[in-house]
């Protein structure tokens, strides 16, 4: 989510109970939301076997297995304290991302799954996502996960090439990558797999044996990512060559028809999947639902009658935990203006392939549609978007030029100070 300025915002350390920061998000404000919409928990497990050069995430060193038992009480007390504010609420969907959760014993994330249930009420159907590397894959293992309670995992192979992975400064080889993805296959009736392309290198015909890799196991779904250099990480400092752009375009051209061949359909800019195995949680995330998140540098949106709240947890693992088990898991607090909102919700609805309900803009926003038509139409103008009855659908165009059809949603003073948004 983009960093943009917020109207309210309340500062770690400022004091505030439980029972006041309830107390505020109850008071009367600027927006009306009808109904509140639907609710996903994410769970993040901070630590990793290694860094990688690329990694931009909250993730730290691995840690022992005593601090595992201790911030799993942490999370415990973090979802206490988070209750009254969704109070009454059903959890549609639970993801354990990190890190790499599959560093936890499958005794652990039963546990974990299992004081979650203990304190919300899950939807029947509940999905719960494990996030997984090939670096910490044992035989076996995954089963331990599903007879958890997962009901879909997420492996993290990004490539099946060796000289690759070792580029990305991964911990798993291409051997153990398959092995992997054979193990999900066997233990999991729907499983994501994650697949990086336009790597330090990388040619199209190494790229085109990592798809033809990946299709072969045919997943029931396949998240695809270009390698991006992030800001504040081991490749922003030492640079490697990557792919020029054109080559980057090939290899996304070669992803969007070998999928739509094998019968997965993209439905996002970087989802791929077969009928009914949609990960649910991102869906929820892209209609700009709701979600709580616990644990360390967790980040929350969470919505009330009369405003839009976002939280984030204490960044640090060991800060977290003192400051969970203390009752106060919240660094920071920010209330979403009504000039942000607009960029906010577009941000998330147009990676949708499908595009959105107007109706639900007004839902989730609490906003009236009149304010977001005069760019709309201005979008419908540039080609980026068409418009259907009741139904905002972004054109192919408009997909290659994601970022451009996204700024043009900017708040006017954002807008001014980058040069973007929507033209004179």
């Amino acid at each position: 989510m983009a960093d943009v300025p917020i109207a309210v915002a309340t500062p770690a350390g400022s004091g505030e109970s439980g029972a006041e920061r309830l107390m505020r998000y109850a008071r009367l404000g600027t927006l009306s939301l009808a109904s509140l919409p639907p609710l996903s928990l994410y769970v993040h497990l901070p630590w990793c076997l290694k860094k990688c050069p690329y990694c931009d995430f909250n993730s730290h060193e691995r840690a022992g297995d005593a601090d595992h038992g201790r911030y799993l009480d942490a999370l415990c007390a973090d979802l206490e304290a988070a209750l009254p504010h969704i109070w009454g609420r059903r959890v549609h969907t639970v993801f354990i991302g990190g890190g790499t959760p599959s560093l936890f014993s499958p005794a652990s994330i039963d546990r974990l799954i299992a004081d979650i249930r203990a304190r919300v009420p899950l939807q029947s159907d509940c999905e719960i996502t494990l996030e997984a590397n090939p670096g910490t894959f044992e035989r076996d293992r995954f089963r331990g996960y599903r007879a958890a309670g997962v009901t879909r995992l997420s492996v993290g192979v990004q490539s099946f090439n060796d000289a690759s992975l070792r580029a990305l400064g991964r911990v798993h080889d291409a051997e153990q990558a398959r092995a992997a993805v054979q193990e999900a296959c066997a233990a999991f009736d729907t499983f994501n797999l994650d697949l990086m392309y336009a790597l330090p290198g990388q040619s199209l015909a190494e790229f085109e044996q990592d798809l033809a890799q990946a299709l072969a196991f045919e997943p029931p779904h396949l998240s695809i990512y270009q390698l991006t250099i992030e800001p504040q990480t081991v490749f922003a400092k030492h640079p490697p060559a990557l792919p020029d752009e054109d080559t980057a375009f090939d290899m996304l051209d070669l992803v969007c028809a070998r999928t739509e061949a094998a019968g997965l359909r993209r439905y996002e800019v970087s989802a791929f999947a077969r009928e009914g195995h949609r990960c649910q949680h991102n869906l929820n995330y892209w209609q700009f639902g709701d979600y709580l998140g616990i644990g360390a540098g967790a980040h929350s949106k969470l919505s009330f009658a009369h405003r839009v709240v976002r939280q984030q947890r204490w960044r640090e693992p060991g800060a977290y935990m003192t400051r969970a088990l203390q009752g106060q898991p919240w660094a920071s607090d920010v209330e979403v203006s009504r000039g942000e909102l607009p960029f906010e919700f577009m941000l998330n609805a147009t990676r949708l392939r499908d595009g959105f309900e107007l109706e639900r803009y007004a839902q989730r926003t609490g906003l009236p549609l009149s304010g977001l038509q005069p760019r709309l139409r201005q979008a419908c103008e540039r080609g980026l978007i068409t418009l259907a009855p009741g139904r905002v659908v972004p054109t192919a165009r408009g997909f290659d030029l994601l970022s451009d059809l996204q700024a043009m949603f900017l708040p006017a003073h954002v807008a001014r100070g980058t040069g973007g948004g929507a033209p004179a």
